[in-house]
């Protein structure tokens, strides 16, 4: 009798701990503290992607960029050890300033040039950073089993489980969608833009990390999407790419990007459609073991 009382005052315990867990885990979720958990916002699906940065091993190669290199699928490089942390209506830098914070690097960081028009993401910085908010030990266990969990429900597929299908995009003919309203919409709001203030305050804050990074032992290149014609000669773009180039006018510093424009497709005027967008991750890839191999 004394050791099945024993055994079912243990069972008692453990329930009223796992109780307390879940009851904390409730807490904090709801207060918005401590738990990072994605949702269905472009905020907590870049909460997804930079835990995964994290908390797995650090890849060879990391893109850091806006909604345009978002679009960059990983499935459409073929290095397995490949992130792409760029953020869906954020700046290059916000990923810039989250890499050159942690303490191992990378061995190639790819920034994309295109949107320095926003100002880095000071709290998500802050988030990710080795000097972040440290939580009480007694909620360790539930923030790493849910994030763990979250993690692995969203982690992409490989690239062995969609290279037939990205094969077949590829060999498709680009679309016949026509995207002129969105055209003349993006024209409109880009003719109507100053970025230049901005622009070179991202500019100094890249002269600032790019030397340091690459001290420590990762190289940087910039790299620019291409736009569709009438968005390439729009004030905001000209402006730009002006004053990125001047600020960075060594070619080596730049990872080209060769394709065929008119293979390529904008759904949105601002955005590669997919097939486009793996045309393009396939040739930075190219480019990129050239550059490896000092071509």
């Amino acid at each position: 009798m004394g050791q099945r009382g024993d055994f079912h005052w243990l069972v008692k315990c453990a329930s009223a701990a796992l109780l307390s867990l879940l009851v904390c885990a409730i807490a904090v979720l709801r207060s918005g503290g401590g738990l990072e958990l994605p949702a269905t916002t472009t905020r907590d699906g870049a909460l997804l992607t930079l835990n995964r940065y994290v908390r797995e091993p650090i890849p060879d190669v990391v893109l850091v960029g806006s909604s345009l290199t978002f679009r960059l699928s990983e499935e459409y490089f073929e290095n397995p050890r490949l992130r792409n942390l760029a953020l869906a209506g954020g700046s290059p830098v916000t990923g810039l300033e989250i890499i050159a914070h942690q303490s191992r690097l990378p061995k190639v960081i790819l920034v994309e040039s295109n949107v320095l028009s926003r100002p880095a993401d000071d709290v998500l910085i802050e988030k990710y950073t080795n000097k972040r908010r440290v939580e009480p030990l007694f909620l360790r266990p539930v923030r790493s089993g849910v994030a763990s969990y979250e993690n692995w429900m969203h982690k992409p597929a490989g690239h062995s489980q969609v290279a037939e299908a990205l094969n077949r995009l590829v060999m498709q003919a680009p679309s016949d969608f026509d995207n002129r309203v969105y055209v003349e919409r993006v024209v409109s709001q880009f003719d109507a833009l100053d970025p230049a203030p901005v622009v070179r305050m991202n500019v100094e804050i890249m002269r600032g990390l790019i030397p340091e990074l690459e001290g420590r032992g990762a190289k940087v290149f910039l790299f620019e999407l291409p736009y569709i014609d009438q968005v390439e000669k729009t004030r905001a773009v000209t402006i730009t790419r002006e004053i990125v180039h001047a600020a960075f006018p060594d070619p080596s510093r730049w990872l080209p990007i060769d394709v065929t424009r008119s293979d390529l497709r904008w759904a949105d005027g601002v955005h590669l459609d997919e097939r486009s967008a793996l045309i393009t991750a396939r040739s930075m890839e190219k480019n990129l073991a050239m550059r490896s191999r000092g071509g």
